[in-house]
């Protein structure tokens, strides 16, 4: 009871608050004496410029972070389970385990000092190959890899577990079975272990098309600053700069509402298509 009592006071409660997206929201008139103006909130989105960017980063980065968040977590679990000693592959599971736990006010902190003008990597890359040093955090054209790499960093130990569980589960009597045929530690992966893990890689990646409007706003609002806005600023970060730094609170939730109902579409979708392609369902 009190579980439900907690998600209807700090989940549901709070949504009567959508009601702004179609008002012209007023904090001193309050949800009842502002004045409703419909859809016009929602037009807006469309009109700006910078609302009409946001969407289009927030699809680039996040579609890059989807693709590369499955890729490399899938060669890296196959590559583990390949070494023999118990030592080592837990010593490299942890390693890579651990930036998972790290906040991205930690993260951020670490990267604006490694990749700053005079940071280790500039460095580098002066002292090696005699470049001029790059403001990574504040070039339009370096701030989304820098973004999808470190958000790589960080999260693919994570997503690799689920692979390894995977690949842990497969019946040994398949490798022995392959080995007799004479198939190679690379055949075997090929016809033996990817197969094996074709399903769960289809749940992963329909799973992912819900959060395709999601590019992590911890991590963007940490990282970026005025000179990346045409390539950084997402919904997110549009969303709290519309809303609680320029005032306009209609308008900022009708941005956010918008999204929301996007993801909640995708997410019906994708879990239609697992449940089609893999046998996947919830309930």
């Amino acid at each position: 009871m009190s579980a439900l009592m907690f998600v209807l006071i700090f989940a549901y409660a709070p949504m009567v608050g959508l009601v702004m997206a179609f008002q012209n929201y007023k904090p001193w008139l309050g949800i009842t004496g502002s004045e409703w103006i419909g859809l016009d909130n929602f037009v807006r989105i469309f009109q700006y410029e910078e609302s009409t960017q946001a969407i289009i980063n927030t699809l680039i980065i996040a579609v890059f972070k989807i693709v590369v968040g499955i890729i490399v977590p899938i060669i890296m679990a196959i590559l583990l389970s390949e070494i023999r000693s118990v030592g080592l592959k837990k010593s490299i599971q942890t390693l890579v385990y651990l930036p998972h736990f790290l906040s991205w006010v930690t993260v951020a902190g670490i990267m604006i000092d490694i990749l700053g003008l005079d940071g280790g990597v500039n460095h580098f890359l002066s002292s090696v190959f005699g470049t001029e040093p790059i403001f990574f955090l504040g070039d339009p054209a370096y701030f989304r890899p820098t973004v999808i790499i470190s958000d790589l960093w960080k999260n693919f130990g994570f997503s690799m577990i689920v692979y390894l569980a995977t690949i842990t589960g497969i019946d040994p009597s398949y490798y022995e079975a392959a080995e007799i045929d004479g198939a190679t530690r690379r055949q075997q992966i090929r016809h033996v272990t990817l197969p094996s893990m074709l399903p769960m890689i289809i749940v992963i990646s329909t799973l992912s098309l819900g959060s395709i409007l999601d590019a992590g706003f911890d991590q963007i609002f940490n990282l970026y600053n005025p000179l990346v806005y045409s390539t950084g600023d997402i919904i997110d970060t549009y969303v709290y700069r519309s809303s609680l730094l320029n005032g306009q609170y209609g308008y900022g939730t009708a941005v956010g509402l918008f999204k929301s109902g996007i993801s909640f579409i995708l997410i019906v979708i994708s879990y239609r298509i697992a449940y089609k392609l893999a046998n996947y369902k919830i309930f």
